[in-house]
Parts: structure tokens; C-alpha cells; sequence
């Protein structure tokens, strides 16, 4: 089976480089390809000239950036990232590094340069849902906005949030870590009272968010959300003196996955910066984490991270940014 898919992404792998070399080729009206070579890359295509880099990003290329800046910041040549989505998002994070690079936008056989898209407009909570925050509170979570979706956290693992019923348009609470938690939560537990079931989540859930606690499901999803309460409680801790929650640059599509998150407030020196917390080796946390400072207006940006998950390419990528990057180690 190893050998069938190696064979598979061997495959896969050859037919993009096919498809980049194409591609530069039409770009630069040639009637032949450019003289380079072929550069292995794990997101994609690489193809090295004697001037440049050519990269093509293979599905997915919202966190691409980062790991590409690092792959090719060794050829000290212009760097020319191709992308089929998100090349707005790129091209705006590109921006925020001093490194020559071009975002191009690939559509079909041809590219277009790609244009910087603006940063996502903060959206409010509406009356209605902001009407649960006092149950979400009283019932022991915190409660949290974020791009305008109320939400309730227990030490930074969201377990209820405030939604419009598709059918009904009522809006409700649903407890549950997910949308499908909320929903088989709602099946089971559907005669609860909200406040009941809520307390219920809670009493299962912080025993498993305590400092040594046994690994379990409920320690190992939003551990970088789990660090941002801890820093909101201890914002010294991380070199702040006021510490409150801030909206990503971008939209959270899965409570489940692995996504820094952002706080914002004073240093020690009283000036107002943005940090961001990471968990796990992330070559796209310095990307990501320029991104949330330029949109929230601050010059600087703090990266909350364990010592361990610092690689020199993190260290490199914090160097290039134009915003000044600090990491702080939690400990």
C-alpha cells in the first residue's frame, strides 16, 4: 500500500512540475522552457532559474507562505509564488516582508498578477445573540466574540455558541465542541435547560484543562486558545501589561484543527501590540501572525510559543517580516 501511494505522489509530483514549467513558459511567451531544474517542494512544484524561483502551490494555499519564504529564501532570487486560491490573502502577507517576491493568481493556462486583498471588516454580534452572554457567563465559561459569532470557552476550548436556526431563524444556544458535538449534544441532552447543560460541559470538561492533567480529547484540541487564557490571566507572563482577545486575520472554519489565535493589549511599555499564540511547529505562524498586527493596527507583533517549536526557519522568517516580530516561550 506504502508503495502504491509513494508511486501515487511520485506521479503527482512530476505532472506539477510538468504543469509549473508550462505555465512559466506561456507566461514568458517562450517557444521552449527556460533553462533550470527542478526543485523538490512538499506543497507543490519548484522550479529554479538563474534569477528566480518559480513555486506552484498544489490545492490548498492559504498557509502556504511561510513554508515557501522558507524553502526558497536559500536562492537569494526573486521569488514567484503560483497560486490557484487565496492569492489575495498572499499577496497581501507578501507585502508585510522584506523579501522580492510576486503572488501570481493561476487560472487554467494562464497567470495574473495577484492583488492584495484588504483585511476582513470586524463584524458586531447582534442584540439577539449577545442576549446569551450573561447565561454563558453565569454558567461558568467565558464568553467570547469573535468576527461577530458569540461563543462560549472553557479555559479556551469553545463548548457552546450562539446560532440562527436555518428552518426557524430563532437563535439559540447549543452546547458542544463543534458543530456535530452541538448537534448530537442537542439529541441526546435536547430537555436540558440551557444554564443546566451548560454547567454539565463544564464540570466534565475543566478537570482535563488543568495544569497535569492526563491526556485526554479535551486538552488536546485549542491548546493555543488554552494559552491565551493563561496569558489574559498573567499578562506579564508573556511581557504585557492588558491582554484581551482579538479577531484572527482570518476566519476559524474548525474549532478542531490546530490555529493560532490573537490577543491584543500594552506592553510593559505601555504600547499597544498584538500577540499571537501557536501551537506545534508552525512555518506559517510568523505569516500569519504580521498579518493580525497589520490588521489590528499594531507595529509589533509577539509570538507565544513553546521554546521547542521554534525551528531556524521561524527565527529566519520573524527577521524578514517588516513588522517587528518577538517570540516569548511559554514555559
Amino acid at each position: 500500500m506504502t508503495d502504491v501511494n509513494t508511486a501515487d505522489l511520485d506521479r503527482r509530483s512530476r505532472l506539477l512540475s510538468i504543469k509549473l514549467r508550462s505555465l512559466v513558459r506561456e507566461h514568458l511567451a517562450l517557444t521552449s522552457d527556460l533553462e533550470g531544474t527542478n526543485e523538490s517542494f512538499a506543497l507543490g512544484a519548484s522550479f529554479l532559474t538563474v534569477d528566480a524561483v518559480w513555486v506552484l502551490i498544489d490545492g490548498d494555499a492559504s498557509r502556504s507562505l511561510g513554508p515557501v519564504l522558507a524553502r526558497t529564501s536559500q536562492f537569494e532570487r526573486h521569488v514567484n509564488l503560483l497560486v490557484e486560491n487565496n492569492s489575495g490573502l498572499l499577496a497581501r502577507r507578501a507585502s508585510l516582508f522584506d523579501v522580492d517576491i510576486s503572488v501570481w493568481h493561476v487560472d487554467d493556462h494562464t497567470i495574473t498578477r495577484a492583488i492584495a486583498e484588504p483585511h476582513i471588516v470586524s463584524a458586531s454580534a447582534t442584540d439577539a445573540h449577545l442576549s446569551f452572554v450573561d447565561i454563558i457567563e453565569s454558567s461558568g465559561a467565558d464568553a467570547l466574540v469573535e468576527h461577530g459569532v458569540v461563543v462560549g470557552e472553557v479555559r479556551g476550548l469553545e463548548m457552546c455558541r450562539v446560532v440562527d436556526d436555518v428552518t426557524t431563524g430563532d437563535v439559540r444556544l447549543e452546547v458542544g465542541m463543534g458543530r456535530h458535538d452541538r448537534e448530537a449534544f442537542t439529541m441526546i441532552h435536547g430537555e436540558l435547560p440551557t444554564a443546566q447543560a451548560m454547567r454539565q460541559v463544564i464540570d466534565a470538561v475543566l478537570p482535563h484543562r488543568t495544569e497535569g492533567a492526563d491526556s485526554h480529547p479535551f486538552n488536546q484540541f485549542g491548546v493555543e486558545r488554552l494559552s491565551r487564557w493563561k496569558a489574559i490571566k498573567d499578562p506579564s507572563s508573556i511581557g504585557f501589561s492588558t491582554l484581551a482577545p482579538a479577531d484572527p486575520p482570518v476566519l476559524r472554519t474548525n474549532v478542531k484543527d490546530s490555529v493560532p489565535c490573537v490577543a491584543i493589549g500594552l506592553t510593559g511599555a505601555k504600547r499597544l501590540s498584538t500577540a499571537v499564540f501557536v501551537h506545534g511547529v508552525d512555518l506559517d505562524c510568523v505569516s500569519f501572525a504580521v498579518d493580525a498586527a497589520s490588521r489590528l493596527g499594531t507595529q509589533d507583533v509577539t509570538i507565544v510559543v513553546r521554546r521547542r517549536d521554534v525551528i531556524a526557519s521561524i527565527e529566519r522568517l520573524a527577521n524578514m517580516a517588516s513588522i517587528h516580530v518577538r517570540l516569548a516561550y511559554l514555559s
